[in-house]
């Protein structure tokens, strides 16, 4: 069996990773000229780890990311609503990972053409055409599908195929939009995001995640890079978020979802964030450059598997970056995806499996985000207690607090019952 990628990001690289483990041909396809260490923090929970390290990437990780010791939850005058130890401290058989996005996606493609070899890992190649999906409608039954590719560097067209397509190529999907060419846009929360990285002493014990705040203003913190932490300073990753002003339209800003800005776009905001364990307005003077996105997701679809496509990651679920489940879910995908496709010989229906399991389960995310996910504990504790409180059990009891807490665990998949370490092959 062959299964070509579209995309060589998390989700893209970590499947062919998968399915060479298990002995499958896997072919990727970057419309990227270059794979660079591009982005800036993102977490990897136990239940991602856990395939991971399955994968034989646990000590590469253990390495480059911070270990995460604790999550907690703060309102805007920095006083503790929710703490719970995160990761091996919380029980779990694995880490949870704190880690910089671009140096954990060069791990991922080094490993790749390591492993596969390079000439199975193909950039400047960018999917124009679905060609024929293999469905057995329109296309004759048990046909591989074909699709057609374009090459950035001279614009020539080049017909491929193979038993099985996989579209992992983010949330603007050339294959999602194969499928569902009109109709399907992201829908913007109204919230503006700006993401930095700073080098900086590290706060509290150089392990914790922190957010603080509510839904229309919030601050996410949380260190990076495990070298740097070996030398007694902390790479910090955050997020500053704020509600755009007098908009109920959800349709996206039409500016770059990447641009670089000034930090007087939003900083003023939290300019009295100071507190005696962080000072906010210095971390954000301290970040070489800010980025500003859209916080944006999409409606579940009815359907991600046309015969022997189907999509992977934020190509099939794009979701709020509440959580920290984004990268998390397309590894979960990658898992299923994997599963299927070594228990069932016809391609087609180890996609209709692996879509069954895995849809009804990522889009109660989508949906439970758009309802803060965990992160209303910050929100309850802003609406009854807004100018802060004295003791929190008095505004939120404590056993509130943890049924959200392993509510949305369990939702997600990495409740400490359900996750299990498996050795790598």
């Amino acid at each position: 069996m062959k299964v070509a990628i579209i995309g060589a990001g998390i989700g893209g690289l970590t499947l062919a990773l998968a399915l060479q483990r298990e002995g499958i041909e896997a072919e990727v396809f970057e419309a990227s000229e270059t794979i660079r260490p591009l982005g800036v923090g993102i977490n990897l929970l136990p239940h991602a780890v856990a395939e991971l390290t399955a994968l034989g990437l646990g000590d590469a990780l253990a390495e480059i990311g911070i270990e995460t010791a604790a999550l907690a939850y703060y309102n805007r005058f920095g006083q503790r609503i929710w703490h719970e130890p995160r990761g091996r401290a919380a029980g779990y058989p694995v880490p949870q990972y704190s880690i910089h996005r671009g140096a954990f996606q060069m791990l991922l493609y080094e490993t790749a053409v390591q492993r596969l070899g390079a000439g199975r890992i193909h950039t400047g190649q960018v999917l124009e055409s679905v060609v024929r999906t293999g469905s057995g409608l329109m296309d004759a039954p048990g046909q591989p599908a074909v699709f057609t590719l374009r090459s950035r560097a001279d614009g020539t067209l080049a017909e491929h195929s193979a038993d099985v397509l996989v579209g992992a190529d983010g949330i603007h999907s050339a294959v999602r939009r194969s499928f569902y060419p009109s109709g399907d846009l992201p829908r913007f929360s109204r919230r503006l995001l700006w993401r930095g990285v700073t080098e900086a002493a590290p706060y509290l014990d150089g392990r914790t995640m922190f957010m603080a705040g509510h839904q229309d203003q919030k601050f996410v913190c949380y260190p990076i890079s495990e070298p740097l932490r070996r030398e007694g300073r902390s790479l910090i990753n955050w997020i500053a978020e704020l509600r755009v002003p007098g908009t109920d339209d959800d349709t996206p800003p039409k500016s770059d979802w990447n641009k670089k800005v000034d930090k007087s776009v939003f900083a003023d905001a939290f300019q009295d964030w100071r507190w005696d364990w962080i000072d906010i307005p210095s971390v954000i003077d301290g970040a070489e450059a800010i980025y500003e996105f859209p916080m944006v997701d999409k409606d579940p679809l009815p359907g991600w598997t046309r015969g022997r496509v189907t999509l992977l990651g934020d190509a099939a679920h794009p979701m709020y970056p509440i959580g920290s489940n984004g990268s998390a879910q397309a590894i979960m995908d990658t898992r299923a995806l994997t599963v299927a496709l070594t228990q069932f010989k016809d391609p087609s229906m180890a996609l209709r499996e692996y879509e069954a399991d895995r849809l009804p389960r990522t889009a109660g995310i989508v949906l439970r985000n758009r309802m803060n996910g965990p992160e209303q504990v910050m929100q309850m504790a802003h609406e009854r207690a807004p100018d802060g409180f004295t003791e929190i059990d008095k505004v939120v009891p404590h056993a509130e607090l943890a049924a959200i807490a392993l509510r949305y665990k369990q939702l997600a998949g990495f409740d400490p019952k359900s996750v299990v370490a498996r050795p790598a092959a």
